[in-house]
C-alpha cells in the first residue's frame, strides 16, 4: 500500500508516515509485540545484555547456527537461489541482476485496445484514460491461455493517482512543500478512469513479452464500472443509497492494492484505503459514525465528493459501506459484471492470495493494512472443482471468515467471525452476518484478535501448509508483544504461520518470526537476517511477496527512504528452509521515489512481472535531486527518459538472457 495524496498538499509516499492512518484500534487486546516479547522471554533465548537489544530473539536458533556455519565456509550453502546480487543504492534508473533483462511491458497511458488514442500527457481526457493503461500499477497476476506459459492474460490493479506527477500546471512550491490546486471535474474524472484495473492479453514473441492490443478479453475496470454486491451484505439496508435502493449494485472499485488469482482463473482485486475518497460529516449519533471512525473516514484526500455526491457522506451516508471489499472479476468474459464478495469482510484489504486445502476447500489469506489491525483468512464452504470452472464461480459467497490470535506459546488460533457465536450477537449491535462483515474490524476487536504491525501481503503455500505474513512497520508501537517484537518498529518483520497438519484450512497452528528487517549492522535495529546476508541483501518494510512454483519466497518492499537507508525499494530473494534460512539477496531495485509492487512469476519461472509504482515521488530525500519532485521538475523521467514525457508507473518483465529459470 502507499500513502495517498490530498487535494491541497502532497505527502511523500513513505510507509513510515501516515500512509495507512494513525492506527484506529480502540481495544486493549495484547499486541503482537507484547506476545513476541513474552514468548521468547519464556523460552529463555535471551541472556544478559542481549535481552535489552533483542537482536536474536525472533529468529530460529537452528537457522542462526546454520547460517553462521554457511558463512564460515565462505558461501551460502544450501541456498535455493543463484544469481549475482544487485548493489543497493539510489539513482534515476532501475537495476536487475547481471545476466537478466528488465523490459518495460506497459506504462501509464499505453494503449489497452488497438483503437485507443496515443498517450498525450498535455491533453488528457476521461475517454482516453478509459482505453489506456491506468495509473500506479500495484498487484500483477498472470493467467495462462491455452495452457501456455508464453501466452496469457495480465491482470493489474491501479491503486491510486498522484496528481502532482500526472498533470502539468497544477503545482506551486512554498517553503519546500508542494501545493496542488483544487481539482476541476475533468481532472477528477480522469483520476477516476485511472483507478481500477486492467485485463490485457500478452504474448512472448522472440523471447520478449508484448501486449496483444486486439485481444478479445482486454478490459479496463474503473471507479465507474458497474459492479454487483454479493454475499451476506448484499441488499442490506446499510448498503442502500438513493442511486441504488436495492443495495446490490455499485459503481466502481477504488484503491485496489494487492490482489490474487483464484484456482479457477478469476481476478481478485482488494479495496484498501477507501477512507481518503470521502468527504462530508455525519451526526455523532448516526448509525454509521462509529463504523466509519474505525476505518478513518471521511479523510477528504481527493476532490471527488465535490462533483459526485456519492463520495460525500452527508449526502449519501451509506456509500462508504459499499467499498472496502474483495472484488472478483471473470476475465473470460470482458462484459461480465465484477462482484464484490462481502463474505470476505470489509476492511483495508491489502490482498487475497489463495490455495486449495487438502479437502478441496479454498483458503484466502487477508491482511488489514493499518497499524494495530489484524490478519484474517477465509475458508470456502464449498470445494473447488478443477474439472468444472462454472461450479466454482460463486464459491466466495459462502464460507467462514476467521481472524488470527497469536499466543506467546507459539500457537495461532483462528477465531470465526460468525454471527451468533461468542460476542457477535444482537446485544453488541450485530443483528446478522451482514453486520459482522460490514463491521469486520469491530467484530475482530471483540474476539480478542492480535493487533499487528500493518499486515500487508500474505502468501500461502499449499504444499507445505505454511503462510508468510508481511508486516511492514509500526512506528507508533510503544509496547512489544510476541508476534510484534519491536517498539517503534520502523523496518517491519515477516511472520511464518505453520498450519496444523499442513492444512491451510486448519483452525489452529504455530508461528515463528522468519525475519526482523532492517540493517543488521546497527545493533539497536535488532534485525535478524542470517550472517550470510550481505550489506546489499538486507531490506526494510516488507510489503508484497510471492511464493513461486518451486516454493521459493520473494519479497518486495515499500518505504526505503534514500536519506535514511541509502537504498530504494526492490525485490529480494529470501531462503525459508535449510541451512540458508534467513538469508536474503537483492535481485532488482526500482528508480528513485518508486515502490516495488507485484511480484508475479510465470508458472515456468522464466519471467517475473513487477509493478513499479509512483516513480519520481518525493525527491527531497535524495541528494541527487534535493527538492520536491513534480510534473515540471522531476527527480526521474523513468522509464522513457524523454523530456516531453512525465515519469510513468509501469509493469516490467524480467527474463534471463539466453532463457532459463529466474533466480
Amino acid at each position: 500500500m502507499t500513502q495517498q495524496p490530498t487535494s491541497r498538499h502532497v505527502f511523500r509516499s513513505s510507509a513510515l508516515e501516515e500512509a495507512d492512518g494513525p492506527g484506529r484500534n480502540p481495544t486493549d487486546n495484547r499486541t503482537m509485540g507484547e506476545i513476541i516479547a513474552a514468548r521468547f522471554s519464556r523460552r529463555g533465548f535471551l541472556k544478559g545484555a542481549m535481552a535489552a537489544t533483542a537482536i536474536t530473539a525472533t529468529v530460529s536458533p537452528l537457522a542462526m547456527f546454520a547460517a553462521g556455519e554457511a558463512r564460515a565456509q565462505g558461501a551460502v550453502e544450501g541456498s535455493v537461489f543463484d544469481f549475482p546480487e544487485v548493489m543497493a543504492g539510489v539513482d534515476r534508473d532501475h537495476h536487475v541482476a547481471e545476466g537478466y533483462d528488465a523490459d518495460i511491458l506497459l506504462r501509464w497511458g499505453d494503449k489497452v485496445f488497438a483503437d485507443a488514442p496515443e498517450f498525450d500527457p498535455l491533453n488528457q481526457s476521461e475517454a482516453a484514460q478509459e482505453r489506456q493503461f491506468g495509473y500506479n500499477n500495484d498487484f500483477v497476476g498472470f493467467i495462462p491461455l491455452d495452457g501456455a506459459d508464453d501466452h496469457g492474460l495480465l491482470v493489474v490493479n491501479h491503486e491510486y493517482t498522484d496528481p502532482h506527477l500526472m498533470f502539468p500546471g497544477i503545482v506551486t512550491i512554498a517553503d519546500g512543500k508542494i501545493t496542488i490546486t483544487d481539482a476541476d471535474e475533468n481532472r477528477v474524472n480522469i483520476e477516476m478512469a485511472a483507478h481500477g484495473g486492467t485485463v490485457i492479453e500478452i504474448r512472448k514473441v522472440d523471447g520478449k513479452w508484448q501486449p496483444v492490443l486486439d485481444g478479445a478479453l482486454n478490459r479496463r475496470i474503473t471507479a465507474r464500472t458497474p459492479m454487483q454486491i454479493s454475499g451476506p451484505a448484499a441488499g442490506h439496508p446499510r448498503l442502500q443509497t438513493n442511486a441504488d435502493p436495492t443495495g446490490r449494485e455499485v459503481l466502481g472499485t477504488i484503491n485496489n492494492c494487492a490482489g490474487g488469482v483464484t484456482p479457477w482463473g478469476t481476478y481478485i482485486m482488494a479495496e484498501e484505503n477507501i477512507h481518503g475518497y470521502f468527504e462530508g460529516t455525519l451526526p455523532a449519533d448516526h448509525r454509521e459514525a462509529a463504523n466509519y471512525e474505525r476505518l478513518g473516514l471521511p479523510a477528504d484526500a481527493y476532490d471527488w465528493g465535490k462533483f459526485h455526491d456519492r463520495f460525500d457522506v452527508s449526502k449519501e451516508p451509506n456509500e462508504p459501506n459499499r467499498f472496502g471489499w474483495i472484488v472478483e472479476v471473470d476475465v473470460n468474459d470482458p462484459n461480465s459484471t465484477p462482484k464484490k464478495r462481502t463474505a470476505l469482510g470489509r476492511f483495508k484489504h491489502e490482498g487475497a492470495e489463495s490455495a486449495v486445502a487438502p479437502d478441496g476447500r479454498v483458503v484466502f489469506y487477508l491482511g488489514d493494512d493499518e497499524r494495530f489491525d489484524y490478519v484474517y483468512k477465509f475458508v470456502t464452504a464449498g470445494k473447488y472443482n478443477p474439472d468444472d470452472r462454472a461450479a466454482n464461480m460463486d464459491l466466495l459467497d459462502e464460507g467462514t471468515l476467521y481472524v488470527a490470535r497469536f499466543d506467546e506459546d507459539g500457537t495461532v488460533a483462528w477465531l470465526p467471525l460468525t454471527h451468533g457465536e461468542g460476542l457477535l450477537t444482537a446485544e453488541n449491535g450485530f443483528e446478522s452476518q451482514a453486520d459482522v462483515v460490514i463491521e469486520t474490524r469491530r467484530a475482530a476487536d471483540l474476539l480478542g484478535a492480535t493487533p499487528m504491525d500493518r499486515p500487508e501481503d500474505i502468501e500461502p503455500n499449499a504444499q507445505t501448509g505454511r503462510a508468510y505474513v508481511m508486516l511492514t512497520n509500526n512506528t507508533r508501537r510503544e509496547e512489544a508483544d510476541a508476534a510484534n517484537p519491536r517498539v517503534n518498529n520502523a523496518f517491519g518483520h515477516i511472520i511464518e504461520i505453520i498450519e496444523d497438519n499442513a492444512d491451510l484450512a486448519a483452525t489452529s497452528g504455530t508461528w515463528e518470526v522468519l525475519l526482523q528487517c532492517g540493517d543488521p549492522s546497527v545493533a539497536e535495529v535488532g534485525a535478524t537476517f542470517s550472517t550470510a546476508t550481505t550489506e546489499n541483501g538486507w531490506f526494510g518494510m516488507p510489503d508484497n511477496c510471492a511464493i513461486d512454483s518451486d516454493g521459493r519466497l520473494w519479497v518486495s518492499t515499500d518505504g526505503n527512504n534514500p536519506s535514511a537507508t541509502g537504498r530504494t525499494d526492490g525485490l529480494w530473494a529470501v531462503d525459508i528452509d535449510g541451512p540458508a534460512r534467513g538469508t536474503s539477496r537483492l535481485f532488482y531495485r526500482v528508480p528513485v521515489g518508486a515502490e516495488m509492487c507485484g511480484p508475479c512469476p510465470t508458472p515456468d519461472l522464466t519471467t517475473f512481472f513487477l509493478a513499479i509504482q509512483h516513480p519520481g515521488d518525493g525527491g527531497e530525500d535524495w541528494e541527487g535531486h534535493g527538492r520536491p519532485s513534480y510534473y515540471e521538475d522531476l527527480s526521474t523521467r523513468w522509464p522513457d527518459f524523454d523530456d516531453a514525457l512525465p515519469v510513468r508507473p509501469a509493469v516490467v518483465a524480467i527474463t534471463k538472457q539466453g532463457g532459463g529459470k529466474i533466480g
